[in-house]
């Protein structure tokens, strides 16, 4: 990732920075077990269809931003950037590693926060987390500028060995909202489907522009191949090549860019 650091800890840290620093090990070393190699997947693809719809100078929110490597990395690569996590304290573990480029904070629970529009909106791996994804991908919309564009990142639901439930299941949410905004794989509430994304996109007044499936289990190391990960290929070659059926249940990871049209006079 360009430029950006792995931080030096020290014993007086509090706990979210150790949990962050524990990611950053990962995520900026040099490590090439399954989560690094899926890290580095998810993140090239990011930038990728980022890059593909906004040029350096546009303005990007990273939201739920963690330990800030994506917001560094994109500050570093021209954007100019705003970090949120619910974490207020993370700001400055990521102020820690800062080093180029513009960045600011805006901490907090971002469906309480009130609306600044940006060129593109991030959510790498949120709107798994929240209670209602719907509510979520409205709001993302608001923080985005006529024209602009949303980019969500998410584990796909469609894939084979999904044991979550569809969000479209379910009538009402409500009793998960006690559970969501949980970290991890353990605070997954539902997994969308490639239809979802594309059934809750109309409501949020988006459109999709692009749904991207990504990541095999062998190449993220499931499966019992971590240890050989070093030596596979992603894959995501001859996941391309295969019919749309069978790559939506192969695929771990999905990538759907949205559009807010612009405003109608």
């Amino acid at each position: 990732m360009p430029g950006v650091r792995l931080p030096k800890p020290a014993p007086n840290w509090p706990e979210s920075w150790r949990s962050s620093y524990g990611y950053d090990q990962l995520e900026l070393g040099d490590q090439v077990c399954g989560y690094a190699r899926a890290y580095r997947r998810r993140r090239g693809v990011t930038v990728d269809l980022i890059s593909a719809v906004a040029t350096p100078g546009a303005t990007i929110l990273d939201v739920a931003g963690a330990q800030g490597n994506f917001s560094l990395a994109l500050a570093e690569l021209g954007y100019r950037v705003t970090w949120n996590d619910l974490r207020a304290e993370l700001a400055d573990y990521v102020r820690l590693k800062h080093q180029r480029g513009e960045i600011r904070f805006m901490p907090g629970n971002l469906l309480e926060l009130e609306p600044e529009p940006h060129d593109v909106v991030l959510a790498g791996e949120v709107i798994e987390h929240v209670a209602h994804p719907d509510r979520f991908l409205e709001q993302l919309a608001r923080f985005t500028r006529p024209g602009g564009h949303v980019l969500l990142t998410t584990p796909n639901g469609g894939y084979f060995r999904n044991p979550l439930p569809r969000f479209s299941d379910f009538a009402d949410t409500s009793a998960f909202e006690a559970v969501q905004f949980q970290p991890d794989a353990d605070g997954h509430i539902f997994l969308l489907h490639p239809s979802e994304l594309h059934a809750l996109a109309g409501p949020a007044g988006l459109e999709v522009i692009e749904l991207r499936l990504f990541s095999t289990p062998l190449t993220a190391g499931w499966l019992g191949s971590e240890r050989l990960s070093p030596w596979l290929p992603d894959g995501d070659r001859l996941l391309r090549r295969l019919p749309a059926g069978l790559r939506t249940r192969l695929a771990i990871h999905s990538a759907c860019l949205f559009r807010r049209p612009p405003d109608v006079p």
